[in-house]
């Protein structure tokens, strides 16, 4: 359900898990009680699977952000699935590589760009991931309040509230009932500096 926890900071790692439906965070929480949002999982996407590799407890949590449908394998079930299908375990290792990439640009990114950036940098990347097409317009297929965008970005709701009506000023995106839809990618790209 909406809400659920799935796993929390501190509990044993021996599950993976694999979104068919719906939508799940996996975030940690700052010293300061912040929630940081590490990223999304979306359908067909795995999850958990860090702990499992190196068989030690969740660094992270992952809570259903919406209702959500999970299938759950023990770690030696999915270990012993990989032994036997090694391009499953490359695909594993590509998703971990590209996760950890994420999270290298959001390092870099929150020491070196200003919040607007950011937030600019973050929708580009996720219309990449989750985008659509449709005429000249990219439509992301993941609709996100100005908190969680907030927590992706390490700012403030009020900040995103702002920086996405400069965005809408520009002509650079369209936003309706969340879902965000990038007119200009062009512009988008000089907003971001590259």
């Amino acid at each position: 359900a909406k809400g659920e926890r799935l796993f929390c900071i501190g509990d044993p790692g021996n599950h993976v898990y694999f979104l068919q439906q719906g939508r799940v965070k996996i975030h940690q929480l700052s010293t300061m009680g912040r929630e940081v949002i590490l990223w999304f999982c979306l359908p067909g996407e795995i999850f958990g699977i860090a702990e499992a590799a190196q068989d030690s407890g969740r660094e992270v949590s992952a809570e259903a952000c919406e209702a959500s449908r999970v299938l759950v394998l023990t770690q030696d079930q999915f270990k012993d699935f990989l032994a036997s299908h090694p391009r499953a375990a490359l695909l594993s290792l590509q998703t971990m590589a590209a996760r950890l990439r994420v999270l290298g640009h959001m390092l870099v990114n929150l020491v070196s760009d200003d919040a607007h950036t950011r937030i600019a940098k973050l929708l580009l990347r996720l219309s990449a991931g989750y985008g659509e097409r449709v005429g000249t317009d990219v439509h992301l297929n993941i609709r996100l309040t100005h908190q969680e965008i907030a927590d992706m970005v390490g700012t403030t709701r009020q900040t995103v509230t702002s920086a996405l009506a400069d965005f809408r000023r520009r002509g650079v995106l369209r936003v309706d009932h969340r879902l965000i839809m990038i007119v200009n990618e062009e512009r988008q790209a000089e907003m971001t500096g590259g």
